[in-house]
């Protein structure tokens, strides 16, 4: 009969483990920053760092094959970082705004607002030549939603991001439009041909940001920043799914969080049918300027974050009630980091990962903008307002598995009676025979 105990209590403690597991728990943690203590809400066991506030507006990052962390930056600067990744060198400084980099074999891809660029480069090298730089592809150019997000995809082809200009630009990713109206939604590289030429692959969007795939399904996911012309409470702000040839709606339709409802702010009839817009997948609330995007791979974080996306929410600049940027700024919209969770391959639900950026008084620490999981499976992003650093956020306290030495004299659960004899009785025959550990180990 003994021989059924250890399978039976693994059993009546399986459900709160894998309840603790789901359910996301929090705890405060202070952080001091230039000699400035803020109290930041993060998930419990983990802990976060600020590990330099030396850099200057700070974008999106790459991790390459060595470890080393590349940064690109609103400054015209591209930095490199070696671990502990505290210390900055610039690596080449640009006219022009360097949003984002990609790393492949042998190259580094710079993504500019007019164009994706590229220089032969390897791992650890600490210096790049202005005339070692060229265009490898031309991009629509000019003022408004300016960043450009390149990633190398699951495919190894090259993906960039690009936004519409303004809240009704009449600007779409088609080659009926001029080259300079191109804009709002994700193209991929078509580089089969002598002379590459971007592909869309998905429209309607009005700046997205962030996109990542998803380390199971391998589909791909953009966060999406809404326009400011309806208000501070409409519209919400997407975490949308992108197919090839997808379909958005903006700036001719928005979501109001049901539906899709025609934008009296542009004329110009929609390019495409309200019936073929993929409504988005999420939502995060109005004016919350989504960023970067990144999901957690099953080697990084733990259990509570894997195969889930995290979203960097950089915080509005409107105010309550009209979304005006002159009203109270306590009433801004607060930076934060949140997830959106999976199951099974399909979004759920979202929920907060570090909260506290913003003080009731509207001061703010830090604007996040870029995410990425690191080699060391932390979560690693940028911030360029207020403080324009690098954070860290890493688990230092993971679940203790279940062994002899940490079974307690008095278990509390609803039934206390039942398991409470079960481990008398393991405790007692244990001492009699040493035959448990091997068992309960697997």
């Amino acid at each position: 009969m003994r021989l059924f105990l250890p399978l039976l209590l693994a059993t009546l403690c399986q459900p709160a483990l894998a309840d603790t597991a789901a359910t996301p728990h929090y705890v405060d943690q202070n952080l001091t920053v230039s000699g400035d203590t803020w109290t930041l809400t993060v998930p419990a066991g983990t802990q976060l760092e600020l590990l330099t506030d030396r850099l200057d507006k700070p974008r999106m990052m790459e991790f390459l094959p060595n470890g080393d962390l590349l940064v690109g930056s609103r400054a015209g600067k591209v930095y490199r970082l070696q671990p502990p990744y505290t210390r900055a060198s610039i690596l080449v400084e640009l006219e022009d705004y360097p949003h984002s980099l990609a790393y492949r074999t042998g190259e580094l891809l710079i993504a500019q607002t007019d164009g994706l660029y590229r220089t032969p480069f390897q791992p650890g090298q600490t210096h790049i030549e202005w005339d070692a730089i060229e265009l490898l592809a031309a991009l629509p150019g000019g003022g408004g939603h300016s960043s450009r997000t390149v990633l190398i995809g699951p495919d190894q082809r090259v993906y960039l991001s690009l936004g519409i200009s303004g809240n009704c630009s009449d600007e779409y990713l088609d080659n009926n439009y001029p080259f300079e109206d191109r804009r709002g939604g994700v193209l991929v590289l078509d580089e089969s041909t002598p002379e590459p030429r971007w592909q869309t692959f998905a429209s309607g969007l009005r700046n997205p940001v962030g996109f990542d795939w998803h380390p199971q399904t391998n589909d791909l996911y953009a966060s999406n920043n809404g326009p400011d012309h309806l208000g501070y409470d409409q519209p919400p702000e997407y975490f949308s799914k992108l197919t090839a040839g997808s379909f958005h709606g903006m700036p001719w339709f928005q979501y109001d969080g049901q539906t899709m409802l025609r934008d009296a702010c542009i004329d110009k009839a929609p390019p495409r049918p309200r019936k073929e817009i993929t409504k988005p997948a999420a939502t995060f609330p109005a004016r919350n300027a989504p960023m970067g995007v990144a999901f957690v791979a099953s080697t990084a974080l733990d259990e509570r974050f894997r195969h889930n996306a995290i979203v960097a929410l950089k915080g509005s600049w409107g105010t309550q009630p009209s979304g005006s940027m002159f009203g109270n700024k306590s009433t801004r919209r607060p930076p934060a980091l949140q997830m959106v969770r999976f199951d099974n391959g399909r979004t759920m639900d979202v929920v907060d990962v570090v909260s506290g950026f913003q003080r009731a008084n509207g001061e703010r620490l830090a604007r996040p903008v870029g995410v990425i999981i690191g080699p060391d499976g932390a979560l690693y992003f940028t911030s360029d307002t207020h403080t324009e650093g690098l954070f860290r956020l890493r688990v230092v306290k993971k679940t203790t598995p279940l062994s002899l030495q940490n079974i307690p004299a008095q278990i509390e659960t609803p039934m206390i009676p039942v398991v409470n004899s079960i481990a008398h009785e393991m405790r007692s025959y244990t001492q009699e025979r040493h035959l448990w550990q091997p068992i309960l180990k697997h």
